[in-house]
C-alpha cells in the first residue's frame, strides 16, 4: 500500500520527541477476549515487550476472562475492539445491548452480521451506536481505565456510523483509531463519498482538538494475497522494510495455540505464527537494524490528555 505524501508531518511525531523521518509503529493484537488463546497470546506478547497494546472484543465468548485479568493488571495497555461482525462460521456472538431483530446489528439466529457488507445493509445507526457504548460501558463497569477505540473489520468506519465513533474518543478521553490519509484502508471500507481535501480538512480539525492520528496502516499478511503463506518471517520483514515516516499502525491477530485450530483451521497457523514471532529475538534484532520504534496507545493517550490541559 502506498501512502500519499501531501499531508504534513504527523503532529504527534515531534510532540513525542521524534524527527519527521523517524518510523513509530503500533504493534496491536485485534480480538483479544475472541477465544483463550488470544487472552494468552496478548498477555504474553505484551510482556516481552514489541506488542504493547491490545483491543478486547466485549461480546465474545473469552471476554470475561480477559476484562478480570486487566482489572487485575490495571499497567496493561488495552482498548475496545468495537464489534458489529460475528464472521467465523461455527463460533458466533452477537450484541451486548439487545437481542431484538429490528434492531439490525443480528442475522437469523441472533448473531452479529458475518460480513461488513450485511451489517452495512440492515444499519439501523442509533442501534448500531448504541451497541457500541454498550461495549465501552462493558469495560468501564469492569474497573478498567482503557487507552484507546479502534473497530473489528472496519465497521465503525461505516459512514453512517463514523462521525460518532470518532466523537465516542472524544467523549471518553480516548484516541481512536484514524488514519490521516484517505488511503486504500478507509475507501475500502465504505468512507468514499470524501474528497482529499475534505479528509485533509476533517484531519486538520482532529488534530486542532487534540486527537493523535495515525500514518498508516498494515494488517497480518495472512489477510492479504499471500493468505496461504501468512505464516512466514519474511513476510513481515518486507512489510515492515518498507514502511513510510510517521506513525503505522499494526494490526495483528495473535493466538496461542490451543482453540483456533478449531476454530479457524485454515487461518490458525499464521495466527499461532504472529503468537511465536512476535516474542522472538529476530524480530526484535530486525527492528533494531531497521530503526523501527514500537509504541502503544498508552503513549498517544498521554498526548490527548497533554492537550486538554492547556
Amino acid at each position: 500500500m502506498e501512502e500519499r505524501t501531501s499531508m504534513s508531518s504527523n503532529p504527534a511525531l515531534s510532540r513525542l520527541g521524534y524527527p519527521p523521518d523517524a518510523r513509530l509503529v503500533i504493534f496491536h493484537a485485534d480480538d483479544v477476549g475472541m477465544c483463550h488463546g488470544s487472552n494468552r497470546a496478548f498477555i504474553e506478547l505484551q510482556a516481552a515487550g514489541v506488542v504493547q497494546c491490545g483491543s478486547i472484543m466485549t461480546p465474545c465468548p473469552w471476554a470475561p476472562e480477559m476484562l478480570d485479568y486487566c482489572a487485575a493488571h490495571p499497567e496493561l495497555d488495552i482498548g475496545v475492539h468495537l464489534t458489529l461482525n460475528s464472521e467465523w462460521s461455527g463460533y458466533r456472538w452477537g450484541p451486548v445491548s439487545t437481542r431484538a431483530q429490528e434492531s439490525g446489528l443480528i442475522d437469523g439466529r441472533g448473531h452479529f452480521w458475518p460480513q461488513v457488507a450485511q451489517t452495512q445493509a440492515a444499519l439501523q445507526p442509533s442501534a448500531a451506536l448504541a451497541e457500541l457504548r454498550a461495549q465501552i460501558e462493558m469495560v468501564r463497569a469492569a474497573g478498567i481505565d482503557f487507552t484507546h477505540l479502534d473497530t473489528h473489520m472496519g465497521a465503525a468506519l461505516l459512514p453512517a456510523l463514523f462521525p460518532a465513533y470518532v466523537e465516542l474518543g472524544f467523549a471518553y478521553n480516548a484516541p481512536v483509531l484514524v488514519l490521516r490519509q484517505l488511503d486504500d484502508y478507509v475507501r475500502s471500507l465504505g468512507f468514499t463519498q470524501a474528497s482529499d481535501a475534505e479528509w485533509s480538512a476533517f484531519v486538520t480539525d482532529l488534530e486542532a482538538r487534540g486527537m493523535p492520528l495515525i500514518d498508516a496502516f498494515r494488517i497480518t499478511p495472512g489477510y492479504g494475497p499471500d493468505e496461504d503463506e501468512g505464516g512466514r518471517a519474511e513476510l513481515y520483514e518486507a512489510t515492515l522494510r518498507a514502511l513510510p515516516p510517521g506513525i503505522t499502525y499494526f494490526s495483528l491477530h495473535p493466538n496461542a495455540p490451543g482453540d483456533i485450530e478449531v476454530i479457524a483451521p485454515d487461518r490458525a497457523h499464521w495466527r499461532t505464527f504472529e503468537y511465536e514471532y512476535f516474542r522472538s529475538a529476530r524480530l526484535k534484532d530486525f527492528l533494531q537494524r531497521e530503526h523501527i520504534t514500537p509504541i502503544g496507545y498508552h503513549t498517544l493517550r498521554r498526548l490527548m490528555h497533554a492537550h486538554d490541559r492547556h
